[in-house]
């Protein structure tokens, strides 16, 4: 890869069974909402940029191009690298790039989720049919035709081989048909485990969530997380009792006669705590034990860092006479230390993040015995970080930030995290609001580049005399499914925003605070968020910047991320005139008249997740309006920069703005 700031995302690493090669993806925007044809290019190169797969061998050498294309998938044995080129084809290439990629084989549908049975005799991948239904397909080495695991209307997806490879398991959620549902609601998506036999008839619903909005398909954080654990079991994530919680359930039959005593008999387990967020999981390449990070320690109330867990699951079995032991969470807590995105190796070595209030992500081993890994590693059960941090990192100089809470004006308890500057008299104040907003920000730097870009604003303005609050507002993860899926949320009402004022009245009660100095910055939905306190509250928010953020919901109502566009087709559906007339409401510009404030707008216009239109269409509102503003349009870019100098240039802007507008002398 170039050592330059080029802006090309690398991503998708995996390495092969016998470490003898990386393989990576490097161009794309892997967060995009919506697909561009074109790929980013915010460096301006002269020459187009692909989405390219590479391999690059352990031992040396230069990396070699395998073909254009996306989400690469390794053979078992280390030769060959399976990945999907934009049209939803399989490619399949030598690792060592001896030869070029070849399309694997014909499907009708677009072809994603590479997964290689264990002998790399077969390939699961999901095929995507017309955006309504897909299906779960088997391709075999020298098969003249392709196998689909039990298809119907619905839709299909993460299949999972069991570490023998004899059953594939997999996801069902309903088709995408029947009346329509209001896409601006929180409406419930029930779904099932299914697990199938591949080259038989057998094919069997093995658990079901319920019909309810918490019982839904997980959203964020794991998602639903299907995976296999030893002595026939699966362990998925569900959030039915208001919390994302790990369950287990036993699936996979031995027989006929088996196989359908188990489906009747069936029943998920959890195994992890009430009351906390898992976030993060990783099985063991044994299957016997699972390490995960959740938002809770031994700390009461420490919803807002994350520790790791490990659980181990040996004979125990979740049915029968033995049932309450998985009824009964027994996890170890890892470490004291804050820990987060770990991945289970063999012989129970873990590596995960580390992080502090004073210290960012670093690389990190675990090993529970204590035993020598490697010179590099850990010695006696204690903690070294892989990557040190440079010589003069200003650890020393970053304050630790407070965990506090305040309640919104309907009575909802909302938490943040305060930054405090040193030094006697009066700060001027700033609300941070994160985007998402299915995020959480945390007492410690965060895991996702985004966030902890975010923090070191925060921690850079409370060095620059700020007192800095981040709000965690409703709509955000961390404090249960309920507060993840409010009601009239964003374009529906705004009912976040009332935690935002929150924020700001408790940050002006604070006694090194003044009150009249209170600025705000965000970017995506937190853009969204600081446009609407300056256009509904001029008289709290004096100042902000808005990175990126959604001025006008009535804009996006018949964009595709909505679903709109296909109602719109069909004799049945939605008054969508009164969906724009709230979303128009819920949105920034409806409110330009008592928009008073200063405001910094920052976006790049190759933004793929909120459409650049948008800061184009508020800067006109702005100037008819005779708000002042200064604006910063980054050519190329999208939307989480991908770029070092964009994102030093436009936090630099951030801090002299807030410089500028919120001084004692202004």
């Amino acid at each position: 890869s170039s050592a330059a700031d080029d802006g090309q995302e690398l991503s998708d690493l995996a390495i092969s069974n016998d470490d003898r090669y990386v393989v990576y993806v490097r161009g794309g925007d892997h967060d995009e909402n919506w697909p561009v044809p074109l790929q980013p290019n915010p460096a301006a190169l002269t020459v187009q940029q692909e989405e390219q797969v590479w391999a690059v061998s352990t031992g040396g050498g230069a990396p070699k191009l395998l073909g254009n294309g996306d989400a690469p998938a390794i053979s078992p044995d280390g030769a060959r690298v399976v990945f999907v080129d934009g049209s939803g084809a399989v490619e399949a290439a030598p690792i060592d790039g001896g030869a070029p990629a070849k399309r694997l084989f014909f499907d009708r549908g677009k072809d994603s989720d590479l997964r290689w049975s264990p002998n790399g005799s077969a390939l699961a991948f999901v095929s995507s049919r017309d955006g309504d239904h897909s299906f779960i397909g088997i391709y075999r080495k020298g098969a003249s035709s392709l196998e689909y695991l039990a298809p119907t209307t619905s839709q299909d997806f993460m299949p999972r081989w069991s570490p023998e490879g004899s059953t594939v398991a997999f996801i069902r959620t309903p088709g995408n048909g029947g009346a329509p549902l209001n896409p601006l609601n929180w409406n419930p998506q029930p779904w099932q485990i299914w697990v199938a036999q591949p080259a038989t008839s057998y094919a069997k619903e093995v658990w079901a969530s319920g019909n309810a909005l918490r019982d839904s398909l997980p959203q964020s954080g794991l998602g639903p997380f299907l995976e296999w654990l030893s002595g026939n079991r699966l362990l998925f994530n569900s959030e039915r009792d208001n919390w994302p919680r790990l369950y287990v359930l036993e699936a996979e039959p031995r027989s006929e006669l088996e196989f359908a005593e188990t489906a009747r008999r069936v029943v998920a387990w959890p195994i992890t705590a009430p009351g906390a967020m898992v976030e993060d999981a990783s099985v063991a390449p044994d299957g016997a034990s699972v390490v995960y990070a959740a938002n809770t320690g031994n700390t009461p109330g420490d919803d807002d860092r994350r520790h790791l867990f490990t659980r181990g699951f040996g004979a125990v079995t979740c049915g029968g006479d033995v049932r309450d032991v998985c009824a009964s969470p027994i996890s170890t807590q890892m470490s004291e230390v804050s820990g987060m995105e770990p991945v289970a190796l063999a012989g129970g070595v873990i590596a995960y993040e580390q992080a502090t209030a004073q210290d960012p992500p670093r690389v990190t081993l675990f090993h529970p015995s204590g035993g020598i890994i490697s010179a590099a590693h850990f010695h006696n059960g204690s903690d070294r970080a892989l990557d040190a941090l440079p010589a003069d990192f200003p650890s020393s100089q970053l304050v630790t930030p407070k965990e506090v809470s305040f309640r919104a004006a309907d009575g909802l308890k909302i938490h943040g995290q305060l930054f405090e500057p040193t030094g006697g008299g009066k700060h001027p104040g700033i609300i941070f609001v994160h985007g998402g907003p299915f995020r959480q920000m945390l007492l410690t730097w965060h895991y996702m580049d985004y966030y902890s870009n975010a923090y070191a604003v925060n921690q850079y303005l409370a060095s620059r005399g700020f007192a800095v609050l981040s709000v965690n507002y409703r709509c955000g993860i961390g404090y249960g499914h309920d507060f993840n899926f409010p009601a009239h949320w964003g374009p529906t009402g705004a009912s976040e925003y009332q935690d935002v004022v929150a924020g700001a009245r408790f940050l002006q009660r604070q006694s090194n605070v003044d009150a009249k100095r209170i600025g705000i910055w965000g970017g995506s939905y937190g853009g969204y968020l600081t446009a609407l306190a300056l256009a509904r509250n001029s008289d709290i928010f004096k100042a902000g910047v808005d990175f990126h953020g959604v001025h006008d919901w009535s804009l996006d109502i018949d964009n595709s991320v909505w679903g709109i566009t296909s109602q719109l087709k069909r004799y049945q559906q939605f008054d969508t005139r009164a969906m724009m007339k709230l979303a128009w409401e819920s949105s920034p510009d409806s409110a330009i008249a008592t928009w008073k404030s200063p405001a910094l707008l920052i976006q790049g216009d190759d933004d793929r997740n909120v459409e650049f239109h948008q800061m184009v269409d508020l800067v006109e509102r702005l100037r008819a309006a005779h708000v002042p503003f200064e604006q910063i349009v980054i050519p190329n870019e999208i939307h989480g920069f991908l770029r070092y100098s964009s994102w030093a240039m436009a936090d630099e802007a951030t801090v002299d703005y807030f410089e500028k507008q919120l001084s004692s002398s202004s």
